[in-house]
């Protein structure tokens, strides 16, 4: 019984070591970390698949084995494996002269099973730093491609398309994703109540209502403003400062998030029914995630940067406004993975992780990635200021407030996701009709001039 106990005491501990399968491959348990997974990084997890390595384990050479185990791991472990081929397409569609439309096609397909890698290799990194770094990790990572694709238009001085893209994606994480996800749930679900804890989404709904305050002000500002100056008017220093009280309030969010009210965002173990009772571990090492995390990085970098330089030859081509590849298009391509997660966890009946999903992305982007492009424009001597445009801030105010009224009552039916979803069809067809150009870059505060002509124009 003695030794029992003891073996019972070493297994609790974690210094036991596991084996898998015959790839000689050894995790010791305790040292890797018992990641406690939040409901974002759950999300992706449902588009993961476990790889068959009996192949890869015949190997004898050591080093080979371990390049061949990562390699199916990283491209073969999700269900979105398919979508790589438009990876090397869009290079080769970007360097032979197949079109720019094509370009931007290729491009955008080859972002989505990218993001959803960048969230796999985030949370293997987090099984080794513990689980308040790695849920810092999972925070700041998970709009990864919005930021890189934001910070490259920025670059190219095409503002329009920084504030488009970034509207764009809270828009479709509060309508389209909130929404499908919902009426999906209900649907399948029918005949039960579906209900969920509301104390997730009241925190956010309070800081998407925050940010939505920082966005009206700027616009407010020009509108009552007494001087006819675009120089004179302070839009640009206020947007800078409130943008830094955002990232304030951001890692207060996070310190919220992460240490003192953890329970309100994590995903318990026994909630997910995919992982049968197994401790789930590390797949591939720390500096091999790593690696891996880089140099996908480094790619999604080369493809935003197709995006963005060929986003407007792709709108004339197709006939499209830019204003509606951005603000729609670009949004649900680069966010399916995360989006199909969200859907089939509320297919499963967990709303907890479907609203984290949506809502904390939103959140995330509107009070983090928003304000922090704006600082880095500052730093690097552009004018980019916080003011969207009257139709841009409206359409925002109303898909918060719309948002937060139906998730008052802590539960769900189908009604409220079909309602969602209309709002985002309306908000679409709009700024599918709205054919505003991109405005020149050698102007102040280049979303000025929306507003102010608007206003001369009434």
């Amino acid at each position: 019984i003695a030794l029992m106990a003891e073996g019972v005491r070493n297994l609790e501990d974690g210094n036991t070591s596991r084996r898998r399968g015959d790839n000689n491959i050894t995790y010791k348990e305790s040292s890797i970390n018992k990641f406690r997974r939040t409901v974002h990084s759950m999300s992706s997890t449902s588009l993961r698949k476990k790889s068959d390595l009996s192949v890869v384990s015949r190997v004898r050479i050591g080093v080979l084995r371990k390049l061949l185990t990562n390699l199916q791991e990283v491209f073969l472990g999700t269900k979105l494996f398919v979508l790589f081929p438009a990876v090397p397409l869009a290079f080769v569609a970007r360097y032979c002269n197949f079109g720019e439309a094509w370009t931007f096609t290729f491009s955008l397909l080859a972002l989505t099973p990218l993001a959803e890698r960048v969230s796999f290799l985030t949370e293997q990194i987090a099984f080794y730093t513990g689980p308040t770094v790695g849920g810092l990790l999972n925070a700041t990572c998970g709009n990864a491609t919005e930021v890189i694709i934001a910070l490259f238009a920025l670059f190219q001085r095409k503002i329009d398309v920084v504030k488009y893209s970034l509207l764009g994606s809270i828009l479709s994480n509060l309508l389209l994703v909130l929404g499908s996800s919902l009426f999906c749930g209900g649907i399948y679900n029918l005949k039960k109540s579906q209900k969920y804890d509301r104390k997730q989404a009241d925190v956010n709904s309070l800081l998407l209502l925050l940010g939505l305050l920082c966005h009206m002000l700027p616009l407010m500002l020009r509108y009552t403003s007494s001087t006819t100056s675009l120089a004179a008017i302070p839009i640009l220093p206020v947007s800078r400062v409130i943008s830094l009280v955002m990232l304030i309030a951001y890692v207060a969010y996070l310190f919220f998030q992460l240490k003192t009210h953890r329970h309100f965002f994590e995903a318990h173990e026994e909630e997910d029914g995919s992982n049968d009772g197994e401790t789930e571990v590390a797949v591939i090492g720390f500096w091999s995630a790593f690696a891996w995390l880089a140099g996908m990085t480094v790619v999604i970098a080369l493809l935003s940067e197709f995006v963005v330089g060929t986003i407007e030859d792709a709108s004339s081509s197709w006939g499209i406004s830019v204003s509606f590849l951005t603000i729609i298009l670009l949004p649900i391509v680069g966010n399916a993975a995360e989006h199909a997660g969200a859907i089939i966890f509320a297919f499963k009946d967990k709303l907890d992780i479907s609203l984290g999903v949506s809502l904390g992305s939103a959140t995330q982007i509107s009070i983090f990635v928003i304000p922090l492009i704006v600082v880095v424009a500052w730093i690097g001597g552009i004018q980019m200021d916080l003011d969207l445009g009257l139709l841009e801030t409206g359409s925002l105010a109303l898909s918060i407030l719309v948002t937060a009224f139906a998730l008052q009552d802590g539960t769900s039916h189908y009604m409220k996701g079909l309602v969602l979803m209309f709002c985002y069809i309306v908000v679409a067809v709009c700024f599918f009709f709205l054919k505003t150009p991109l405005k020149p870059t050698n102007i102040l505060n280049l979303g000025a001039q929306t507003s102010v002509g608007g206003a001369s124009s009434v």
